[in-house]
């Protein structure tokens, strides 16, 4: 039903281009790789400006354990806890430790992380046992970071191409032998050949109708890689975070879990605190419990939000710690010293992903994946706060030097290809693209069970039965299948996993099942593997 190609080609008649790699994705793991490869020909493409990343839009912070009384053994174990122990040991602890290597390395580049009477100051975020947060600039430690790196690139010899689309890769025997990319600017679409190629195009939250992701955010490399045959793991486990601005006709504003962490409370629309009824560590219980609890108190008072309280904190303090988060609240006529802020859950983190291993290998020969689009099995089925650029740095480090030791060769291709079932029908794009987050809200979302899940996968499917026989030729195009294809793989995971566990929670299955279910499902055009 999926075709292999989404458009119909002749490598013969592209335009060529040849590097050594290519890595596609300008959030943080892909200019981490790319700084790691910057000896080397390099080609960095991306399909908008770094301001659309996830990465860049962080704000909370990268949680290292160089705080005093904090240990990698003290991270690690929060950071298992949080995924419900489906997490891969070998995988946290290469996180937890190298993580520090990295830490260091990026203050030694330069980096500059906030302080407080001169010593770097440490926040603590829901999950965490310790105070271990660094952040920069407040709240803006995402914008920090990926400037940073970006400049780093632009000293050096990497070629960055912005408004470029991964339509596709391409594979011959099983190998990945070039890239179909399309040129927006030029409306042109071109040839990409190299020794290596890396996915870091990030997660998929534009398939859920609420989101804190960037609208650029439509899980393409997941599904790139799939009509590939790359295994896709754990893709069932979509954290959604507690607390996004809720105002109507604004965007789903990420409220930082540092805020909690600095004394914000959590009121329901009745003015009463409730997360301690749900979990001993209250506002900084794991996400998971956190956006449960928030989505049980809006139905018990007929509410469609809740509300984060930091009146009781100084207004310098909420400017100064937070700048971002007060600006933004305050052009919503909200001042977040005397007014509540209404919040409600988004889907935020794809904890699962392309399958790779320790150094972002893939099953398929000359592709690796690092960043939220991989799965190393770092996070588990929940993942830890402020874990996730701590990812970037660590595994795109990784990938790097992987990608510098291995003899990969450039193979020269004369391939074509022509699209299957080619149909003139008409289809509105984003009447389906408002279709997919709609029903994926609303039957995969936070809660889910058996009806919803079996009554999403089949209108998935029935849905591809006619989007895929039309050829598009525009991104918009290209995204809306690739969000179909994506949807559709999160719902038959979720449909398969009859237990709740970290941010999978199933009404019918409300139980965390260790006996049968302590396994990872794994998705390929091959089909289903349990284990």
């Amino acid at each position: 039903m999926i075709p292999e190609y989404l458009i119909s080609f002749n490598t013969k008649d592209l335009k060529k281009e040849k590097v050594d790699f290519l890595i596609v994705g300008g959030g943080l793991s892909g200019l981490v790789v790319a700084y790691e490869l910057r000896d080397f020909n390099t080609l960095l493409i991306f399909k908008n400006g770094k301001e659309g990343s996830c990465s860049y839009n962080a704000q909370g912070g990268i949680a290292v354990a160089i705080n005093e009384g904090d240990t990698p053994y003290l991270h690690k174990k929060d950071t298992l806890e949080v995924g419900y122990y489906l997490n891969d040991e070998n995988a946290v602890d290469i996180l937890v430790n190298e993580g520090i290597e990295r830490i260091k390395e990026v203050i030694n580049m330069g980096f500059s992380f906030d302080k407080k009477d001169g010593e770097f100051h440490f926040a603590k975020e829901g999950g965490h046992s310790k105070n271990r947060i660094l952040h920069s600039n407040g709240d803006a430690i995402g914008k920090s970071i990926t400037d940073f790196y970006f400049k780093k690139i632009l000293e050096s010899n990497i070629k960055i191409l912005d408004n470029y689309f991964l339509i596709d890769l391409i594979s011959v025997e099983d190998k990945i032998t070039g890239a179909i990319v399309l040129d927006e600017t030029k409306n042109e679409i071109f040839l990409i050949q190299a020794r290596g190629y890396i996915l870091s195009t990030g997660g998929a939250g534009m398939v859920f109708q609420e989101t804190t992701n960037p609208s650029y955010i439509t899980g393409d490399g997941i599904a790139i890689a799939f009509r590939r045959n790359a295994e896709i793991i754990d893709i069932e486990f979509y954290q959604f975070h507690p607390t996004t601005l809720y105002i109507a006709g604004a965007p789903r504003f990420l409220i930082s879990e540092s805020v909690r962490g600095e004394g914000g409370i959590l009121r329901n629309v009745n003015g009463d605190r409730f997360m301690i009824d749900y979990h001993p560590s209250g506002e900084l219980a794991p996400r998971d419990v956190v956006s449960r609890a928030i989505i049980d108190q809006m139905k018990k008072t007929n509410s469609n939000c809740v509300y984060l309280d930091l009146t009781h904190l100084k207004k310098e303090y909420i400017k100064e710690r937070f700048p971002q988060i007060y600006n933004f609240c305050k052009k919503y006529g909200i001042e977040p010293s005397k007014n509540l802020i209404p919040v409600r859950p988004a889907a935020h983190f794809l904890n699962g992903g392309i399958k790779t291993d320790i150094w972002g290998r893939t099953n398929i020969e000359n592709l690796f994946a690092c960043g939220e689009c991989a799965c190393t099995g770092v996070h588990g089925a929940n993942r830890l706060a402020s874990n996730s650029l701590l990812e970037c740095l660590v595994f795109g480090k990784r990938v790097g030097i992987k990608l510098k030791e291995e003899n990969l060769k450039l193979i020269d291709i004369d391939f074509k290809y022509s699209f299957h079932k080619k149909m003139d029908v008409l289809i509105d794009k984003e009447d389906l693209r408002r279709s997919i987050r709609s029903l994926m809200w609303r039957n995969v979302g936070i809660e889910r069970d058996q009806e919803s899940l079996k009554y999403a996968f089949e209108k998935l499917n029935e849905w591809k039965k006619y989007a895929f026989w039309k050829e598009f030729y525009d991104r918009i195009g290209f995204e809306t299948l690739n969000m179909l294809i994506v949807a559709n793989l999160i719902t038959q995971s979720a449909l398969i996993r009859k237990e709740s566990r970290g941010t999978h929670y199933r009404k019918d299955y409300p139980i965390q099942n260790d006996q049968d279910w302590k396994k990872h499902i794994i998705l390929s055009k091959n089909g289903v593997e349990i284990k």
